[in-house]
């Protein structure tokens, strides 16, 4: 199947040069806001044109603590082992990230610890990993706008094994600090909004430029609908601090992105495009450095 063929949002895509192959994760479309999720799919390609799938990456058993909004997967091989950091929910509980793990990129992924790694009474989402230069490993993630109005970009230190969140989150920077950023109306499963104080905080994704600067990739609402903006480290560590590019990188109703290399060394970023359900599409763009941070190439998606 093509790109075109797959419904998801939140794409994010594990390069495994051993393997030969691209395995492609995401939210899966058809559940996405709606009715009781069926777990994540991975597909699989050796030219990023042509996939293969869906292969079953999780299934949870009925002790599983989440039934619904299963979203924006994510995988790292870390340590030997590959761990999906994912968003899950009940209507009991708080939103919340949860560690699963695998011995292959298919999966089978279980879940990993006791439970959650964000606050119990938190409303978080789209937790990311970053080892920092000591090799201690972090998790950053999104405490959400629904709860704290103008939503929030955190850090918390993981266990070594990534199985336990240890101390208390870090409060990095808050979504108003990004000038590019609008209000939302309403969120996207139709729960009506007062006011226009609400502010997007999604997707992050960390990544070193060619000049060792520390930058994240995160998406909000811009002007025109959902985008891609990039704050910089300003001290090239995690707690920066943090200071926001004043355009998006992607503007045009797409985002939650993340950055791969190809096995050609090209630079793509990954997104789903159109916002929109049941639109939505992964999309792969090329991206290029210049001055120490990101713009995208000419050309299409590709």
């Amino acid at each position: 199947m093509l790109l075109s063929d797959i419904h998801l949002r939140d794409p994010y895509v594990l390069p495994v040069r051993e393997h030969g192959a691209y395995y492609l994760y995401g939210t899966t479309g058809r559940t996405a806001w709606d009715g009781r999720a069926e777990g994540f799919d991975v597909y699989k390609s050796r030219d990023l044109n042509e996939w293969e799938g869906p292969y079953p990456a999780f299934r949870p058993d009925a002790s599983f603590w989440a039934d619904h909004h299963f979203w924006a997967p994510e995988v790292h091989a870390y340590r030997g082992k590959y761990y999906m950091f994912a968003t899950f929910k009940a209507d009991s509980r708080c939103r919340a990230v949860q560690i699963l793990r695998a011995d292959h990129p298919l999966g089978p992924f279980v879940p990993h610890g006791n439970g959650p790694v964000t606050p119990s009474d938190w409303e978080c989402l789209d937790g990311t990993l970053f080892v920092d230069e000591g090799g201690l490993p972090w998790m950053v993630f999104c405490h959400e706008w629904l709860q704290v109005k103008n939503g929030e970009m955190c850090a918390v230190r993981l266990a070594e094994e990534l199985d336990a969140a240890i101390g208390e989150p870090v409060l990095l920077f808050r979504a108003t600090e990004a000038p590019w950023v609008v209000p939302v109306a309403k969120a996207p499963w139709d729960i009506p909004m007062e006011g226009d104080d609400r502010f997007v905080t999604d997707g992050p994704f960390l990544v070193r430029s060619e000049d060792g600067k520390l930058l994240m990739l995160w998406s909000s609402w811009g002007k025109d609908g959902y985008a891609i903006g990039i704050a910089e480290s300003d001290s090239g560590q995690l707690f920066g601090p943090w200071t926001q590019q004043p355009e998006p990188l992607f503007g045009k109703d797409g985002g939650h992105g993340m950055l791969f290399a190809d096995f050609a060394n090209r630079l793509l970023l990954s997104i789903h495009v159109p916002n929109v359900h049941p639109q939505e599409r992964p999309a792969f763009f090329p991206v290029r450095w210049s001055g120490g941070s990101l713009c995208m190439a000419d050309g299409e998606a590709v």
